[in-house]
């Protein structure tokens, strides 16, 4: 009885956090053609995400810190991927910024900005992964650092839809029909 107790509890106190696997662009993938702003506006990308990238052999990813980003310098790059598939986990929050470093194509909107706040609740957005993420052992020392963005890049979260509300119900779901039956056996 004690040890139902503890689970209990442990429950309770333990929300479910599910990481996300973002397409990037979507069904298009990674192209010259994509509207990344818009993409991204219909995200909430959150620490233990993944993004990934899907692209051909014409296209490569580069990481970079802002200002290469809004100017689309591809000379100082933090990471650099290439091979037609990219999968990058979202470590912290913050924002993140990924350009094509191939000739024209980040001039021409195929680059990307994200932001990614800290998990606290179920996600939504993008492909759920079956796995849960870790729970974070990292304290934040402040809010993450502020950028000025045009409109056109703004990323706002989206609110919590499909497969995430599911995830959401399906705890609560969990959590009531476990009560019920330690309430019943101690009666």
């Amino acid at each position: 009885m004690a040890m139902a107790a503890a689970l209990l509890l442990l429950l309770l106190a333990a929300p479910a956090t599910y990481a996300v696997q973002h397409v990037v662009g979507g069904s298009s993938g990674w192209t010259n053609s994509g509207d990344y702003a818009t993409w991204a506006a219909g995200e909430k990308f959150n620490v233990g995400d993944t993004l990934l990238f899907n692209y051909d052999s014409s296209h490569s990813v580069d990481q970079v810190n802002q200002n290469d980003y809004d100017n689309c310098a591809t000379g100082n790059a933090l990471q650099s991927y290439n091979g037609g598939q990219t999968t990058i986990t979202l470590k912290s929050p913050g924002s993140i910024y990924f350009i094509c470093p191939s000739f024209g194509h980040c001039g021409g909107g195929m680059k990307l900005s994200v932001n990614v706040v800290a998990a606290s609740t179920p996600v939504g957005g993008g492909t759920p992964v079956a796995t849960p993420s870790p729970p974070s052992s990292s304290t934040s020392s402040g809010s993450p650092p502020s950028t000025t963005t045009t409109p056109a890049n703004k990323v706002t979260p989206a609110s919590q839809t499909g497969a995430a509300s599911g995830f959401a119900s399906l705890n609560s779901l969990v959590v009531g029909l476990f009560s019920t039956i330690v309430v019943a056996f101690m009666a």
